[in-house]
């Protein structure tokens, strides 16, 4: 059984940083493409970071792009988003997620704000 657990959300300022985790269980991490979405209150759920099997590659949508960076621990099976400068607009549950396979977390709410 396939196991996505988000962890290091919470309450930020503007301008700051968190990390975010997500240990992952039941799958050989190391062959999947991984993703992180956010879904923030009365919007759709948007992929904002991904990250192939071995690291070497990695895209952002264009939001996040040059603040946030996605990475991965295989050995350890875990998933990281750091996050730098946030806005108030990167409010949102944020989710890990298996490309192309429907396994999410229960995710983890990361809240910017004075």
């Amino acid at each position: 059984q396939v196991q996505l657990v988000e962890s290091g959300g919470g309450l930020v300022q503007p301008g700051g940083s968190l990390k975010l985790s997500c240990a992952a269980s039941g799958l050989t991490f190391s062959l999947y493409v991984m993703n992180w979405y956010r879904q923030a209150p009365g919007r759709e759920r948007e992929l904002i970071a991904q990250i192939n099997s071995v690291a070497d590659s990695r895209s952002y949508a264009d939001s996040v792009k040059g603040r946030f960076t996605i990475s991965r621990d295989n050995a350890k099976n875990m998933l990281y988003l750091q996050m730098n400068s946030l806005k108030p607009e990167d409010t949102a549950v944020y989710y890990c997620n298996v490309d192309n396979y429907n396994y999410w977390g229960q995710g983890t709410q990361v809240t910017v704000s004075s």
